[in-house]
């Protein structure tokens, strides 16, 4: 049986400290890739921290896509999970990756939800 969801954990290293503490461009991103995966936007919330740091989550249709950023560290870890099919996850990671200046990545695929057979 297949899972009902996968998510998806992008870890992203070295990338703009000044991009990574702006709420704003932190949120244009990622709504942006949303958009490349051809999500479904449904609402959107971000924060940021102080003295630094942003939090935010992009509710989709398909389930959710979320980013807490670490500027002084260079890192941004973001979450997707979708119970989508057809969702694009390479084109939401890649124009992430290009939009935080990202040098080097890992991502790391999990199933949910795999029910037993009945």
């Amino acid at each position: 049986m297949s899972p009902l969801g996968v998510q998806l954990l992008a870890d992203l290293h070295a990338c703009d400290a000044a991009v990574l503490d702006d709420v704003e461009a932190v949120r244009a991103a990622m709504l942006e890739a949303a958009r490349r995966a051809g999500a479904t936007i449904v609402s959107e919330c971000f924060h940021r921290f102080s003295p630094h740091g942003v939090s935010g989550v992009v509710v989709i249709a398909e389930s959710h896509l979320a980013v807490h950023t670490w500027p002084e560290h260079g890192f941004a870890a973001v979450d997707l999970f979708t119970c989508a099919d057809d969702l694009r996850s390479d084109h939401c990671i890649a124009w992430l990756v290009e939009a935080f200046g990202c040098g080097r990545h890992t991502t790391t695929r999990v199933e949910r939800g795999r029910l037993p057979a009945p």
